[in-house]
């Protein structure tokens, strides 16, 4: 557990809270670690859950399956951020999603109920670890609401320019790369794979962008 400390230092969740005071909130919050292969669930669908889990290395996809397979991803989670949140903290809901690892990942778990009850000596880093906590799920809902703003547009060509000009906007140039291959993309802006390759030949081929695999310069 202890080896994890750092990381956690550098996740939005600890922000100002020094190494030594993490070391002594985590029995204090029940703290569990537990590591994944690539491919396996960390929650599913259906499943109660009561602890807000924090992604220490990896990566996750939060997504869904319909029943005929076809899968939406919700959301793509990477080192320090944490995910569950919104169902740990209602008691009598469950997970509407799958949450799977995309690369081997190591997660810790922190019991929900020890996390927003202070101790009984009221430790002013665990109040900031609370605050921390609204602040993250505050950022959370503004990706989600960002994502919304991609899929609601209503081609596949308005759809790209939108996800792809946010990518741009975020990583301060017109030259990133994505975190996800060609299918992911198609599953996360809800889109035909097929359908979207088509489109992005015809924008490169219209001098719009330039890609090679998840790396896209826009012109």
């Amino acid at each position: 557990m202890e080896k994890y400390i750092p990381i956690m230092k550098n996740c939005d969740i600890f922000a100002g809270v020094q190494e030594s005071e993490i070391s002594a909130m985590l029995g204090c919050m029940q703290a569990s670690i537990v590591q994944y292969k690539k491919g396996e669930y960390i929650f599913r669908q259906g499943e109660s859950i009561h602890s807000i889990a924090l992604l220490l290395s990896g990566r996750l996809h939060i997504q869904k399956d319909d029943y005929w397979g076809n899968r939406s991803i919700i959301n793509d989670i990477h080192q320090g951020e944490m995910f569950g949140e919104a169902y740990a903290m209602q008691s009598d809901d469950v997970f509407l999603n799958d949450a799977v690892a995309v690369e081997n990942s190591t997660v810790v778990f922190f019991d929900i109920n020890r996390m927003l009850a202070t101790c009984s000596a009221s430790c002013h880093f665990h109040n900031t670890v609370i605050q921390n906590l609204f602040v993250a799920i505050s950022a959370k809902n503004r990706k989600l609401v960002q994502k919304l703003g991609h899929i609601s547009r209503r081609s596949t060509r308005e759809k790209l320019i939108s996800y792809l000009s946010e990518e741009a906007k975020r990583h301060g140039s017109g030259s990133f790369s994505i975190p996800f291959n060609r299918q992911q993309l198609a599953d996360f802006l809800s889109v035909d794979r097929s359908a979207m390759s088509s489109e992005l030949c015809k924008m490169r081929d219209e001098g719009l962008l330039n890609f090679n695999k998840n790396n896209f310069t826009l012109l």
